[in-house]
């Protein structure tokens, strides 16, 4: 089974149909069972032992403090969600971690976001945040654990109740069971007996093969909200009283505002203020309408001075001249001079990669309700909330827990909504301070776009040689990027020795035997505001060594599958899904009449990815992409169908950026505004997409990245296999008429 609105695309795994569950649900809260889990991965044992209650139509109501499982008397299981839901089903993964553990009725599994507070930090991070893939790799064991922990007091409770032996009960879809006196009691029934006992500290946990409800592709949990409209995201928010602000900031990066004329805006019905703060000058108004018209009516005047003015080519003749120079060395293994000296034939190529913008569908905002006093509360949706918090807090003059963050449903983030500067909830807070009354602030698509944070552009020159018997004997790769890590709170952790480690990943730990091997960095300065977006530096440095290997073996004469395979001996992750790859696209075959295939394999975030590509160019050079497949060694599969849909996304969202992905900058200004000169792929431009899950019971790896890399640099083989001429640059539609 694979979601709707994938028609293009099939799925080959054994699976069976998930249980439908609605997202739209009514607790009747009786009694409560809550357990906790800390920063650092443990368990805090919190049982409600004394219980308030009040009536409430007849009905007794709890209330309850924060927890990662709630289970009611009518055999509701809510799992409390810590992680921000942008699209990629941590709202429904999560809560199989908890239910697999606890043996629930997953037709009784709901979800709900967890508060913004340090109990909930994502263990590997040390803070609340969703990026990097990590959710279900760090959540992994601390969400089972809270579920086998539950359904320890669960079955002490049934012990108790019934005076017989633990050992004696079974768990089966939310019930304990005594088979030998035939009794059994739901969870529910059960849940107030069991808030008063302990739970264990380290429960012991199922073996992978005894997986009920992990590994399985079920429906996701938020899906009918998702569908029916219900689903509220940061941009459905509306507050009674709330005003619209847009900012009008420099079209320059580092530039300043020095002085402004806003007599027309003023005049403008619906305006009901405009003040300066320190990224611009802010427009508020009743609604969205009059405050964009208001801002487009501003008359700025900008420094002269402050601001970055670099145009593309000139980076990019800068970058390649860096080439000539040696950088830092990130790996330095054997003696590549001396390979150079023995070599039989010695190549070299270069690649250049644009910036990137994220260019999320919803666009990034924030409401926020301060009105001058000493609280605050916050709906966004954001990938880092306790960032965002301790950021409103400081320009508020506030303490953290003073701040009250709803953490929305997001309308995707790629890593744009953690931004290292907190560039969203600072300006929130910053208006907020102006305007004392509840605000909704707006980055329009065209000013996220002319004015945010990019993928940085990048330049990779890339060298090899080859001996007499044609085996590769050296390879180096030099990069020039600027980092994303160097000047934020996260250097420590990403810049080691002035290496910025996503600057070199994907390139630094090359998978192929090559006896000498240099890869080393140069990191330029420049006032363009980069960001780590979808696969980060693998989305460039998995291009150039994916397409520079191509380039190698047609060198050697050897065909593109066996070398890789050649050179990926000990490594059987690798090779695994390259293999499961190349059989699902029937590699040894030939394809149509003028189709050609690409071939290309990558690992990133724990996960391995192999794809195959089959595309054509015509005599004036249309290219069509007809069909993409695509292989995943992720560990231990989580959700099936979240995984394929992954895979679907990175595929349409690498292949996005490769065919259309740029941004330009003259002299400092960015050239595109939206999605009409920053397209994305259309529907009708997505090629039928194959996905095989290579099972597997090692680490669990990530999904929501590892599919991006593999597929521009597939594409691109298969262009060079059809055309002879190799792709060093992107965005294709620059050389390509795109069908």
């Amino acid at each position: 089974m694979s979601s709707p609105g994938r028609p293009k695309s099939s799925y080959r795994s054994a699976q069976h149909e998930g249980t439908p569950v609605s997202a739209s649900v009514v607790i009747r809260r009786r009694s409560l069972l809550q357990l906790s889990a800390v920063a650092g991965g443990g368990l805090l044992a919190g049982f409600c032992l004394s219980v308030t209650m009040r009536r409430a139509n007849a009905q007794a109501v709890v209330l309850q403090p924060n927890a990662f499982v709630r289970i009611t008397p009518d055999n509701i299981v809510t799992v409390i969600v810590g992680h921000t839901e942008m699209g990629q089903g941590v709202t429904t993964a999560l809560p199989m971690l908890v239910a697999e553990e606890l043996d629930a009725d997953w037709s009784r599994v709901r979800w709900e976001q967890s508060p913004t507070d340090p109990v909930y930090a994502n263990p590997l991070m040390h803070t609340q945040v969703t990026g990097n893939s990590f959710t279900t790799v760090a959540q992994y064991e601390p969400q089972r654990r809270a579920g086998a922990a539950v359904r320890a007091v669960l079955v002490q409770a049934a012990a108790k109740r019934w005076q017989v032996d633990p050992a004696s009960l079974r768990t089966e879809t939310g019930r304990v069971i005594h088979a030998a006196s035939q009794r059994s009691a739901s969870y529910g029934e059960l849940a107030g007996e069991a808030a008063g006992i302990t739970p264990p500290a380290n429960p012991p946990l199922k073996d992978p093969k005894d997986f009920k409800i992990i590994g399985q592709p079920l429906r996701r949990l938020d899906a009918a909200a998702k569908s029916d409209g219900s689903a509220r995201f940061g941009m459905d928010v509306q507050l009674p009283g709330m005003l619209t602000a847009l900012v009008a900031r420099p079209p320059l990066f580092g530039g300043k505002v020095i002085d402004f004329d806003a007599t027309k805006t003023q005049a403008m019905a619906g305006v009901v203020g405009v003040h300066q703060i320190p990224e611009g000058i802010v427009v508020v108004a009743k609604d969205f309408w009059s405050a964009k018209r208001g801002r487009d009516a501003l008359v700025l005047s900008f420094d002269p001075v402050l601001g970055e003015r670099i145009s593309s080519d000139e980076q990019r003749d800068y970058y390649r001249n860096l080439m000539a120079v040696d950088g830092t060395p990130a790996r330095n293994e054997g003696d590549v001079a001396a390979a150079r000296k023995r070599a039989a034939k010695t190549l070299s190529a270069d690649y250049h990669f644009p910036y990137l913008t994220h260019a999320t569908m919803e666009p990034l905002h924030a409401v926020i309700d301060y009105r001058g006093g000493d609280q605050c509360e916050v709906w966004m949706g954001t990938q880092w909330p306790e960032g965002d918090r301790g950021v409103i807090a400081k320009i508020l003059g506030l303490e953290p827990k003073q701040v009250k963050l709803n953490t929305m449903l997001a309308g995707g983030g790629f890593g744009r909504r953690s931004s290292l500067d907190f560039d969203i909830s600072s300006t929130a807070a910053q208006v907020a301070k102006v305007v004392k009354q509840p605000v909704k602030v707006i980055w329009t698509r065209d000013q996220d776009i002319r004015g945010g944070h990019y993928r940085p552009a990048s330049y990779c020159r890339l060298s090899a040689t080859l001996d007499r018997a044609c085996k590769l004997t050296s390879w180096t790769d030099r990069i020039a990027v600027q980092s994303i890590g160097t000047g934020t709170p996260m250097a420590p952790f990403l810049v080691i020795n002035g290496i910025d480690t996503l600057s070199t990943e994907g390139a630094q730990d090359l998978p192929y035997a090559v006896p000498n091997l240099r890869v080393d960095l140069h990191t330029p300065r420049y006032q363009v505001p980069v960001l780590w977006m979808r696969s980060v530096g693998h989305s460039f440095n998995a291009f150039a060594v994916e397409c520079f290997l191509d380039e190698v073996a047609a060198a050697a004469g050897k065909e593109p599958y066996a070398m890789r395979r050649e050179l990926l001996k000990g490594k059987p992750r690798h090779l695994g899904v390259l293999d499961a790859v190349a059989k699902l696209a029937r590699w040894q075959t030939k394809p149509a009449a003028g189709v050609h295939r690409g071939i290309a394999v990558h690992e990133s975030y724990g996960s391995y990815v192999a794809n195959v590509v089959e595309a054509s160019v015509t005599a004036d050079k249309r290219l069509t992409i007809h069909r993409v497949f695509c292989a995943i060694d992720c560990g231990v599969p989580i959700n099936t169908d979240l995984i394929v849909a992954q895979m679907e996304s990175s595929i349409v969202f690498g292949l996005s950026s490769a065919l259309f992905g740029e941004i330009s900058l003259k002299q400092g200004e960015v050239q595109q505004s939206n999605y009409d000169d920053y397209p994305i792929l259309r529907m009708y431009q997505i090629p039928r997409i194959e996905t095989v899950i290579v099972r597997s019971m090692q680490k669990i790896g990530g999904v929501g990245e590892p599919g991006v890399p593999g597929v521009a640099p597939a594409l691109a083989n298969a262009i060079f296999a059809a055309t002879g001429q190799p792709v060093r640059s992107l965005p294709l539609n620059q050389s390509f008429r795109i069908a």
